[in-house]
């Protein structure tokens, strides 16, 4: 007798098979999307984090960025130490470390995180590097720098940056005694700061770029007779430091 046939469960048909494979790849995709703008509107630099808010004015990430940029060109090309910027590094270090959150939310390998990856990098080397020429200037000029903040309101140091020159000067002194000092004769023991320490060439030419127009600069901040220069916007000089360095503090001038 012939067996019964078991009866096969019908299958889908072909032209329904590589839909089901093309609603999982968009899917996928669709979740891809969904991290990339997740890490759009957290990471990108040009379009802006989010809006940081400061006493005067509503500045986007990439303004604060902007800002940092030429603080930093300035310290580096200016011969004094200049106000910190320090709400500009706050801002950027909390970006950064929101950044940094939601990029371990990628797969390893992923080409969009390592884009964001390197400009992160980029951050990262632009605050350092501006940390680092405070710090140079303010172990080269420390006793002039210490004498000026106390004997103006308004000093060229964080109160961060006071404790350490504070400190490196407490320091400095000890170690200048103790290799020094104790064995000299008691007459040379004595060092007069004020006369021995360097101090910021205030009359080194630099390259500057009007931000915004000035007229009638003077070359010369000891003489009222002297000669004035116009600043227009977007035009460059070399002139001495001394004579824009107001501008420069105040935003109207960059060093480049």
């Amino acid at each position: 007798p012939k067996q019964p046939i078991t009866p096969r469960r019908p299958s889908l048909p072909l032209a329904s098979r590589p839909q089901r494979k093309e609603k999982n790849k968009k899917n996928s995709n669709k979740k891809k999307g969904k991290r990339r703008e997740m890490m759009a509107e957290s990471i990108d630099i040009n379009g802006g984090i989010e809006d940081v808010e400061y006493e005067y004015e509503s500045m986007s990430s990439s303004e604060v960025l902007e800002k940092l940029e030429e603080s930093w060109q300035n310290e580096k090309f200016s011969p004094e130490l200049l106000p910190p910027k320090t709400e500009f590094i706050k801002s950027m270090m909390d970006q950064i470390k929101t950044m940094e959150e939601n990029l371990e939310h990628f797969p390893k390998g992923d080409f969009v995180a390592s884009i964001h990856k390197l400009e992160l990098d980029r951050v990262k080397y632009i605050i350092c590097s501006y940390l680092r020429t405070r710090l140079h200037k303010i172990e080269r000029f420390i006793w002039y720098l210490l004498e000026h903040s106390s004997t103006h309101r308004q000093s060229s140091m964080s109160p961060e940056e006071l404790i350490y020159a504070k400190q490196y000067a407490q320091n400095l002194d000890s170690h200048l005694q103790s290799l020094v000092l104790k064995n000299v004769p008691s007459n040379l023991q004595q060092v007069d700061k004020k006369k021995a320490i360097p101090r910021p060439n205030l009359d080194k030419y630099v390259f500057i770029r009007g931000l915004e127009q000035r007229d009638n600069i003077p070359l010369d901040t000891n003489d009222e007779t002297a000669d004035t220069i116009n600043i227009e916007l977007n035009s460059q000089f070399i002139l001495p430091y001394k004579p824009v360095a107001e501008l420069v503090q105040s935003g109207a001038a960059r060093l480049i």
